[in-house]
């Protein structure tokens, strides 16, 4: 049986999710279906959105995973497609309400098709400024990459390894990555 999956979210705990919820129990009361609402006050720059993976692993065969508006559940074009394209896989629909955006019609999934082009083109515009910005970096005289550690740094680094300091805390009183204190013990 086809359920709503519904996910809303605000950036901070200050918002409110009523507006959204409310839009969302509605759709589910028009369409007769069961609605289940994910909810979590979290910038959606951030990556660990745990109500929004409880909400996709919820999400079966046959429902509609439901969101009040698109840039409630991705930032950019790219992490949108990515999103949707793990709910086609799996035969879930994507519904935006405010959008208009729901790829259980026709015009729904010409939509997403839509989508998809933006996304690779998304992609293809990051890189290219990529390349630009190194290739500018380069001809002014700047290579990439972390600068290197002298080696009075390395001696002080292995000493305090060797006086039973743990990598951890060697990492963070110099600034550097963990792996890298190994890195640099393993090449002595």
């Amino acid at each position: 049986m086809t359920r709503i999956i519904g996910y809303i979210r605000v950036s901070t705990e200050e918002q409110n999710l009523d507006m959204q919820r409310q839009a969302i129990e509605k759709y589910a009361a028009d369409q007769q279906l069961e609605c289940i609402i994910y909810e979590e006050k979290i910038s959606s720059r951030r990556k660990d959105r745990t109500e929004l993976q409880h909400a996709i692993k919820a999400a079966a065969r046959g429902d509609r995973f439901v969101v009040y508006k698109l840039d409630r559940l991705a930032r950019s074009t790219k992490e949108l497609y990515e999103l949707t394209e793990t709910m086609r896989e799996r035969d879930i629909d994507f519904v935006s309400i405010s959008d208009s955006f729901d790829t259980s019609t026709a015009t729904g999934k010409a939509m997403f098709g839509m989508l998809a082009v933006f996304a690779e083109f998304e992609r293809d515009i990051i890189q290219q400024r990529t390349k630009a910005g190194l290739e500018a970096a380069r001809k002014r005289g700047k290579i990439g990459g972390r600068p290197a550690i002298d080696e009075d740094k390395k001696r002080r680094i292995r000493k305090l390894y060797e006086a039973g300091e743990s990598a951890t805390d060697i990492a963070k009183e110099f600034g550097i990555g963990r792996s890298t204190v190994y890195k640099m013990l393993k090449s002595e």
